[in-house]
């Protein structure tokens, strides 16, 4: 068997456990989500928060939209975003749930 293997051929849940792994797998996007725990945030608050440059947030930022770990909501001429709280608790119970099983 080859390195490569076919999506079908892995379960929903080790598909699921690695969206979610690969959404938290950057320092930078574990600081994002750490920031928005407190409250919500707009790009250059965020920008302003961490030692990263605004291109480099947003693309952090549009992973973890990926994810669907935040939501932004548009309020010109800004984004604001919050932390999807029920796709948090989902990243617990998948990871606990992995390594438990």
């Amino acid at each position: 068997m080859g390195l490569t293997t076919a999506i079908g051929s892995y379960s929903r849940k080790q598909l699921q456990v690695s969206k979610m792994a690969h959404a938290i797998s950057h320092p930078a996007r574990i600081a994002i989500l750490e920031l928005l725990q407190y409250g919500d945030c707009s790009c250059n608050d965020i920008v302003n928060s961490l030692p990263l440059a605004q291109s480099t947030v947003s693309q952090h930022l549009k992973e973890l939209q990926k994810a669907e770990l935040i939501f932004g909501t548009q309020l010109p001429p800004r984004t604001i975003y919050s932390i999807n709280k029920p796709a948090c608790i989902q990243i617990q119970v998948l990871l606990n749930s992995f390594f438990v099983s």
